[in-house]
């Protein structure tokens, strides 16, 4: 199979073919999902929740982030890598421009930040500087304190106007790709149809130009809970390949998420 690029995502979203990802931080999950088609692998701050254990993402470092996409790299062929930028790592430009440069030297095509228009100079500055970056919003883990814990955004309509125009500015700025997290369907539906940019869902719908998982709630072992918006896969199929093929095939159906996996 074909190496997985910016281009080949947008082609899939232009020919309305969804987008599969999943987050993997070790070489050993990442040749297994790349055997098994993901287009997108994510290095996600997630890891301090499911491989530290810790209650939010705060704690992760850029170099805890550099370690585990030079693993992730190692493991992939064919799948677009993506690694997320840690809490206060893009605090400014000039901060971000540094630890941009160790994420995408140990391995990563693109990396993710989470906010809204505040961060249009430091999105620019990274373009410029050969940098591809993927926005982050909805739901955005590293402000969980300040959205008072996990809680679905984007609810009312004065919210989700907002969220709209907040990713249409983030596009205006130079995000390549977005993460949409935990907003209810219709909105994730809006923000798909109003950007030429792919956007993949995570709790955002069945119309998002595709989805993404945290490994670990795929497969059912996650240390802390099970989010609404996922599925156990592996409890369904016995087997690891079987459930990533059919978590593939579920998404590009249009089966996955279903109802019971969304907000309305």
């Amino acid at each position: 199979m074909k190496k997985v690029t910016l281009s080949t995502l947008l082609k899939k979203k232009q020919s309305q073919e969804k987008i599969t990802a999943l987050t993997a931080y070790d070489a050993s999950f990442a040749k297994l999902f790349d055997e098994q088609g993901i287009d997108v692998m994510l290095i996600g701050d997630s890891l301090g929740m499911v491989l530290n254990g810790q209650d939010d993402t705060l704690a992760v470092t850029t170099d805890d982030i550099a370690y585990h996409t030079k693993s992730v790299r190692s493991g992939t062929n064919r799948a677009f890598v993506i690694a997320d930028m840690p809490f206060m790592s893009y605090s400014t430009p000039q901060t971000s421009y540094q630890n941009a440069a160790k994420l995408m030297a140990a391995g990563a095509s693109m990396v993710k930040v989470e906010g809204d228009e505040w961060l249009a100079d430091t999105i620019a500055g990274l373009r410029q500087r050969g940098v591809p970056v993927c926005g982050h919003l909805g739901l955005t883990p590293q402000s969980v304190h300040v959205f008072g814990g996990f809680k679905v955004q984007g609810r009312s309509d004065s919210a989700a106007e907002k969220l709209l125009a907040s990713a249409k500015a983030l596009e205006q700025a130079g995000i390549q790709m977005l993460v949409l997290e935990c907003v209810p369907t219709e909105l994730g539906k809006r923000v798909t149809q109003a950007l030429s940019i792919p956007v993949i869902g995570i709790g955002a719908g069945v119309h998002t130009d595709g989805q993404i998982l945290v490994m670990h709630d795929m497969f059912g072992v996650s240390a802390n809970y099970m989010p609404k918006f996922s599925k156990n896969y592996l409890v369904e199929t016995g087997d690891l390949r079987k459930a990533v093929m059919q978590y593939i095939e579920d998404v590009h159906k249009g089966q996955f998420p279903g109802p019971e996996h969304s907000f309305e």
